[in-house]
């Protein structure tokens, strides 16, 4: 085991933390896992930190020795193992705070997202120049520089819409959204063109919720939902003002599975979200 050169990022940690519900399942503690697996009590809890990377062979020993029988988690926990992939956001790793680089890395290794906005459109869905308008609008305000920083960050996230084997996306946006008009009306008019040239593509679905729905089941907050390579291993990611808040307990993902689904539900059809989209870019 290798001590990581970087702290833990969010995807680490869920590693960590799987591991030691495993543990906590089978009803071992610290020492009489260490015990068994001929470790420390030290190492054995740094690894369930995330402080220390973990070879796929060690993550399998560790669950047969916690008696778990789900191959399907066993196999996908030995692959968020091994040393720590550089990725392009580590460029940014002295620039931006930790859990918005966490959000690229889930991003990267999503296996699908889906996401919900009621007053900023989706990140991954952003031009440049609404992107620009909408963060140099933050509190506490940003220079300059920093501005840039978090634009150019903002469209690197959308590598993943466009590499050779794209995440799906489905994409659930309010009116009130497409109606706030970030950076003035060449701005919305722009952006609302682009998410009618991206809803064309297969693996994008653009879904409006209209003024009128008949209800709403969600609290106005962005909500971010990244499939892992199994559902246990899902994350939710919701925009607060403070940050980005990353959930991953299983009562929570099922909470918002279920606010994804409901709002889906209510929601136009993507033909249907096109069609408003498009009289609202003409009407601006």
């Amino acid at each position: 085991m290798a001590k990581r050169a970087f702290p833990p990022s969010v995807r680490q940690r869920r590693l960590g933390a799987e591991l030691r519900r495993l543990r906590e399942h089978a009803e071992l503690s610290v020492t009489k896992a260490a015990a068994l697996l001929g470790s420390s009590q030290p190492q054995v809890s740094s690894v369930e930190l995330g402080h220390f990377a973990v070879s796929a062979d060690r993550v399998r020993a560790m669950a047969r020795s916690y008696t778990c029988t789900d191959e399907a988690l066993i196999d996908a926990l030995a692959e968020m193992t091994g040393g720590r992939t550089r990725g392009w956001w580590d460029e940014y790793r002295d620039i931006l705070p930790a859990d918005t680089l966490d959000l690229a890395e889930l991003e990267h290794h999503a296996t699908a997202m889906r996401t919900a906005a009621v007053i900023h459109l989706p990140g991954v869905l952003q031009t440049r120049a609404h992107a620009h308008a909408v963060i140099s609008d933050v509190v506490p305000t940003l220079s300059p520089p920093e501005v840039e920083h978090r634009v150019s960050y903002r469209i690197k996230r959308q590598a993943v819409l466009y590499r050779e084997n794209p995440t799906p996306l489905t994409a659930i946006i309010h009116e009130a959204a497409l109606r706030m008009g970030f950076g003035g009306p060449d701005v919305a008019r722009a952006q609302l063109k682009t998410l009618l040239d991206l809803s064309e593509h297969e693996h994008i679905t653009i879904r409006v919720v209209p003024f009128g729905a008949s209800t709403f089941p969600s609290s106005g907050q962005g909500i971010h939902h990244m499939a892992g390579a199994i559902p246990a291993l899902d994350t939710v990611q919701l925009d607060t003002d403070h940050g980005s808040a990353f959930l991953d307990n299983q009562p929570q993902l099922v909470k918002y599975r279920t606010v994804l689904d409901r709002m889906e539900g209510c929601s136009l059809k993507p033909a249907a979200s096109r069609t408003l989209i498009r009289r609202l870019a003409q009407d601006i």
